[in-house]
């Protein structure tokens, strides 16, 4: 199995964010990255179920492009939900402030679903990190949605930027709020042969 990862394009991550290849790169696990092209609708109506549907999606949009055939493939999809809703990308910085006042004292939940396709197929899970929030005064909100950082990210705000001045706690795996459960990524990885962090 060392034989098939000896390589960096024989690891694929299907993501175009500059966080989740950060955190990878961060693993010492050599590969490439390739943006998916899904429409991220999913049938499924729980939030964790979604995430990992999304995911599986992610890998198999990857799977289907030319020359991928032989690879291992990471994908990861992540959500937040407030109540069971399903909070996703601000449009504009009017629904990031929405947003806000939503999640404004409030405990949420991030969830993430990573998936890979490995030796023994495709293999997935999910991780779940509850994330609450400071009661944020309305100036708060206008400040943080006009700064623009919210707009490309789940729930519209991001917790490794001025994003986590809105957080009063973390209950959970921090690197799942960024978008990447470093701890379900190992797993899989070296589930699939993939050593990991000095692992021989």
């Amino acid at each position: 199995m060392g034989e098939l990862v000896s390589q960096p394009s024989d690891l694929i991550l299907a993501s175009g964010s500059p966080r989740r290849r950060e955190l990878l790169t961060g693993l010492g696990v050599p590969f490439r990255a390739l943006s998916p092209d899904i429409d991220e609708v999913s049938a499924h109506i729980h939030p964790a179920d979604i995430a990992r549907d999304l995911a599986e999606q992610k890998a198999w949009a990857v799977r289907a492009m030319p020359g991928t055939a032989q690879a291992l493939i990471l994908a990861s999809d992540t959500l937040v939900a407030l109540d069971g809703l399903v909070l996703g990308k601000p449009t504009d910085a009017a629904q990031n402030a929405e947003y806000m006042r939503r999640l404004s004292g409030r405990t949420h939940t991030v969830y993430s679903g990573v998936a890979l396709f490995g030796p023994q197929g495709l293999t997935s899970a999910v991780e779940a990190t509850a994330v609450t929030f400071r009661t944020l005064t309305e100036s708060e909100v206008q400040h943080y949605a006009s700064a623009g950082e919210g707009l490309d990210k789940a729930g519209g705000y991001g917790i490794q930027g001025l994003g986590m001045a809105l957080v009063a706690r973390i209950d959970g795996d921090y690197s799942n709020v960024v978008g990447f459960p470093l701890g379900v990524v190992i797993r899989l990885l070296r589930g699939a042969g993939v050593p990991v962090w000095g692992q021989a």
